[in-house]
C-alpha cells in the first residue's frame, strides 16, 4: 500500500511538471514571448506545434525504450529532458532559439507517461491500476493550476517562470529515481511487434487525435483569445489556467466512471463539455464569469478524456501497458501538432470566432467514434479446431482465440 502510495504521488508530481510546467504553460505565456520576439499568431501556433510534435516522436521512443531499460531511468530522462528544455525556453533570443527548446520541453510528456503505466501494471494489482493510472494522468491538472499564480507573480517575467519551472524539474528527477522501480521490476519484455499492429484500437486513434486537435484552441491559444475578448494581460490569464487546472482534478476519478457507465457514455459527455468549454471561453461577446467557467469545463473534459483513452488503451493491450498508453496519447498529440498550426491561421487569415467554433466541432465529431458494438463471441471452425473472435463493447477493440 505505501510502496503504491509513493508511486502514485510521484508519478503524479512528475506528470504535473512534464505536462502542465513544460508542455501546457507555453499557451499561459504566450502572449508575453510574442510580444518579446515578435512572433505572429501563426508563427507562436507553429512553435506550439513544434512541441506535440516532439512528444509524439518521444511516445513513440518512451514505450519502446520502457520495454527495454525499465520505467525508472525513462522517468528520470523524463524529468531531466523538460528541465533542459525549458531552461531553452527561458533564455531564447529568438523564434530560431525558442522553437526547438519548446519541442524539447514538450517531448518530455511523451517520456514520461509510458514508464508511470508500466510501473503501476508491476507495483499494483490489477483492481487498483485504472484508478492509480487516471489519479497520476490527474497531475497534469495539478501543473497548469500551479502554472496559473506563477503567471500572477511573475507578471511579464515569462523567463524568470520558465527557470522555476526548470528548477522543479530537477528536484522530480531526484525523487522518481527513489520511487519508481527499476529494470528488474519495471515490465515484462515486448512481445511480437507484429501483434501489437494487428491488435491497435482503431476507434480509439481516432477519437483520440479528433480529442487532440480540438483541446489546441485553448491549450495553445487560451491567453490569446481572453487577451482578444477580455483585455486580459499574462497574469491575468493565469487566472483562466487556474480554473483549468482545479477543474481538472476531477479527471482522476475518470477510472471509476469508466467502470461503472462504460467508455461510450463517459466519452460523449465530457467531448460535449470540452466543446461547450472553448466555446465559452472564445466566443465574442464572453464575459469573465462565463471564461473561467469555460475553462473549468474544459479542464475537467480534458483531463477525464485522457484518462478514459489512458484506461482504453491499456484495457487494449494488457500485456504491453507502456504500448497501449502510447497509442492513445500518440493519437491525441498528432491532432494537436497538426491542430496548433491551423488554429493559428485560422485566428490570423479568418477570425478567432471561426477558429474557435470549428475546433470545438471537431470535438462533437470524436463522438462518432464509439467502441464495438458487437458484444457477444462470433465462434467458427477452421483446421479440424475451434475458432472464437470476441469482442469488446467497453474497449473497442476483438481479440482472436483458437482452441
Amino acid at each position: 500500500m505505501r510502496a503504491g502510495f509513493s508511486l502514485a504521488a510521484a508519478g503524479f508530481g512528475l506528470i504535473a511538471v512534464c505536462y502542465g510546467f513544460a508542455r501546457f504553460a507555453f499557451g499561459l505565456f504566450l502572449p508575453g514571448i510574442n510580444a518579446d520576439l515578435s512572433l505572429s499568431p501563426s508563427v507562436g501556433g507553429l512553435i506550439a506545434g513544434g512541441s506535440f510534435l516532439g512528444y509524439c516522436v518521444a511516445i513513440v521512443l518512451s514505450a519502446h525504450f520502457t520495454e527495454r531499460f525499465g520505467a525508472r531511468s525513462v522517468s528520470i530522462a523524463a524529468a531531466l529532458v523538460a528541465a533542459l528544455g525549458m531552461t531553452g525556453i527561458a533564455l531564447a533570443p529568438s523564434a530560431l532559439w525558442l522553437a526547438p527548446a519548446v519541442m524539447l520541453a514538450g517531448s518530455s510528456t511523451g517520456l514520461a507517461s509510458p514508464p508511470l503505466a508500466a510501473a503501476v501494471s508491476i507495483a499494483l494489482p490489477p483492481a487498483r491500476r485504472d484508478p492509480a493510472n487516471t489519479v497520476i494522468n490527474a497531475g497534469t491538472s495539478a501543473g497548469v493550476m500551479l502554472s496559473g499564480p506563477v503567471a500572477l507573480l511573475a507578471g511579464a517575467q515569462w523567463r524568470l517562470a520558465f527557470a522555476v519551472f526548470a528548477a522543479t524539474a530537477c528536484v522530480m528527477a531526484v525523487l522518481v529515481a527513489f520511487t519508481v522501480p527499476g529494470p528488474a521490476r519495471a515490465e515484462a519484455r515486448a512481445t511480437d511487434g507484429a501483434g501489437l499492429r494487428h491488435r491497435l484500437p482503431v476507434r480509439l486513434i481516432v477519437a483520440a487525435w479528433l480529442m487532440g486537435a480540438s483541446s489546441t484552441a485553448l491549450w495553445s491559444f487560451g491567453s490569446e483569445l481572453v487577451a482578444l475578448r477580455l483585455g486580459w494581460d499574462g497574469g491575468e490569464a493565469g487566472g483562466l489556467w487556474l480554473a483549468i487546472g482545479i477543474a481538472g482534478i476531477v479527471g482522476a476519478a475518470a477510472g471509476r466512471w469508466v467502470a461503472r457507465f462504460g467508455i461510450d457514455r463517459v466519452h460523449g459527455v465530457f467531448l460535449g463539455a470540452l466543446a461547450l468549454g472553448t466555446v465559452l471561453v472564445g466566443i465574442d461577446g464572453t464575459t469573465p464569469a462565463l471564461a473561467l467557467f469555460g475553462g473549468a469545463l474544459f479542464g475537467a473534459a480534458y483531463i477525464t478524456l485522457t484518462g478514459v483513452y489512458l484506461v482504453w488503451g491499456v484495457s487494449a493491450l494488457p500485456d504491453r501497458p507502456a504500448s497501449g498508453l502510447m497509442v492513445g496519447f500518440l493519437s491525441i498529440a498528432i491532432g494537436q501538432a497538426v491542430g496548433a498550426p491551423v488554429f493559428g491561421v485560422l485566428m490570423e487569415r479568418g477570425s478567432a470566432g471561426l477558429a474557435v467554433f470549428v475546433f470545438a466541432g471537431l470535438a462533437f465529431l470524436a463522438l462518432f467514434a464509439r467502441s464495438a458494438p458487437v458484444p457477444r463471441p462470433v465462434e467458427a471452425r477452421a483446421g479440424g479446431g475451434r475458432v472464437a473472435i470476441r469482442f469488446s463493447r467497453q474497449h473497442g477493440t476483438c481479440q482472436l482465440h483458437r482452441d
